[in-house]
């Protein structure tokens, strides 16, 4: 018998009460913030930072493809005296691409350490020094002609945005009020898309990339590096790791007087306070837990599984050689990275559209919706590049079905997996939880940028075949098993998963 006559139930050392189950505890019964100065710089200053670097890594050896393969091929004939085959640079260049997942996925397994040792903050801050070193191998791979440093460059900014990938969203939730979390959340994925963009505009060959200035292109990763080192420093350490990591009670109060501008924070600090005391009946979490613990196999399986549908889906085979793509439909060089440009704006506008449904249409709308759309567009996109040899409008159409799936992919795929895993997992799970996720996203990015140039080139157009497949058991996944957290706290969230392990 709880206090008050309260009856609480037992469970593998947790304790959590009926009002809890039935998502009625202080923080959703409490006063209700909004979006503040101070907030959206804090917002501004983690992920503008952190997600345009990712974002720009990820789109910017899209347009320059052509003049670095050029470059690559020079130096090889320099090097060897021969020219060298068209297999070799085509795996070369899978190399590159692939080389920036490697190092997200070692970076996606720290993060955790990181989150923890260091703090979200100083972890983010921290990982800027990968960026410092990509942008002098970058810097001066050309002089030497050294295809090998631009490897190493993207392996490290690999591991910068693993990392950012990993602690952003964990950051962001973590300072986000309840009823703010998943459009906050959003805002990852949103910078994403628009640093994506920036890089396909920056890439053109009227700009930089063009076989004089593709290595200023590269080294641009800088700016967004020096304004998180700029403006991070004045933010405050996430409450929640203050609190229930640190037991720093007193600054995680300071912490979040400053996210809300006001001294109003009573109730939110009592359900820290609460979270911390349940914290300290459960043993730090490892990766076994994760594994033999019911209650958080659970929502492990989902956030892997939505991190694998996420890229198993094509996105990224679609966004880094989307200029090939409409190449393959005959369309000129120019005009094809015109409209690889038009798909990165669609990308952004969209994104931009699910900020601000996530908190009404909620998160598992959203993913099915998303994913339903995706496998439409899919085979409407096989059917068009199967044709579009011979027929005009067939190539026209196959530009049509591309944004159509970046419309249904940034609805909901696209943003959701990255912040959903930080909804799943209460404090103590939460950082070991983020590394698995982080890691799993990029080892099927490494996958799909390996394996998919190679495998189109043998099979053509019928390569989006194994997307539309994978897409289908993703959608049935999501549909059966993965839970509406809109409007939930973290507590209420994990209370479902305890009590569905005890039943």
């Amino acid at each position: 018998m709880g206090k008050g006559g309260e009856y609480e139930i037992h469970h593998e050392n947790v304790i959590f009460k009926p009002e809890i189950l039935n998502g009625q505890n202080k923080e959703n019964s409490g006063k209700s913030f909004g979006l503040n100065g101070k907030l959206v710089f804090a917002i501004s200053a983690a992920s503008l930072g952190s997600a345009f670097q990712h974002g720009y890594s990820t789109g910017v050896m899209n347009n320059p493809q052509s003049v670095l393969e050029d470059w690559m091929r020079g130096v090889l004939k320099e090097r060897n005296g021969q020219t060298p085959e068209d297999t070799t640079i085509t795996l070369l260049w899978s190399l590159v691409i692939s080389i920036y997942c490697v190092g997200g996925m070692i970076g996606g397994l720290i993060t955790g350490i990181i989150a923890e040792k260091l703090g979200r903050k100083m972890g983010l801050l921290f990982s800027n020094i990968f960026i410092v070193l990509a942008a002098i191998c970058t810097a001066t791979a050309k002089p030497t002609s050294s295809i090998e440093l631009i490897i190493i460059s993207r392996f490290l900014t690999g591991l910068n945005a693993g990392l950012n990938a990993g602690i952003t969203p964990m950051y962001l939730a973590e300072i986000s009020p309840t009823n703010l979390r998943g459009a906050v959340g959003s805002v990852y994925q949103l910078v994403i898309t628009i640093s994506i963009l920036v890089s396909q505009i920056l890439g053109i060959r009227s700009v930089f990339g063009n076989e004089d200035s593709w290595p200023i292109l590269l080294t641009l990763i800088m700016i967004p590096c020096i304004f998180q080192l700029a403006t991070f420093p004045f933010c405050p350490e996430s409450p929640k790791h203050l609190l229930i990591s640190k037991g720093q009670e007193v600054e995680a109060q300071r912490a979040l007087i400053w996210l809300r501008c006001t001294h109003e924070v009573h109730e939110e600090m009592e359900q820290m306070k609460s979270e911390a005391e349940a914290m300290k009946l459960v043993p730090k979490v490892a990766l076994t837990d994760l594994i033999v613990n019911g209650a958080l196999r659970q929502p492990l399986i989902i956030s892997l599984m939505v991190m694998l549908a996420q890229q198993l889906s094509g996105i990224n085979a679609v966004i880094n050689f989307s200029t090939d793509i409409f190449k393959t439909a005959h369309l000129s060089e120019t005009n094809a990275m015109g409209a690889t440009m038009g798909i990165g704006l669609v990308n952004v506008l969209m994104t931009l559209v699910s900020v601000v449904l996530i908190e009404k249409a909620g998160r598992k709308t959203l993913l099915t919706a998303g994913f339903a759309g995706m496998i439409v567009s899919t085979v409407l996109l096989t059917i068009a590049l199967t044709f579009a040899k011979d027929s005009t409008v067939a190539s026209i159409f196959c530009i049509v079905f591309v944004v159509l799936y970046i419309i249904t992919f940034a609805t909901g795929p696209g943003s959701i997996p990255w912040f959903l895993v930080s909804e799943l997992f209460s404090q103590s799970a939460r950082p070991t939880a983020a590394s698995l996720a982080v890691f799993t996203n990029w080892f099927a990015n490494f996958l799909v940028g390996l394996t998919f140039l190679p495998i189109k080139d043998a099979i053509g157009s019928n390569v989006f075949i194994i997307f539309i497949v994978l897409q289908i058991l993703f959608l049935i996944f999501i549909w059966r098993k993965v839970p509406e957290t809109k409007n939930k706290s973290i507590e209420e969230i994990s209370a479902l998963f305890r009590q569905k392990s005890y039943e």
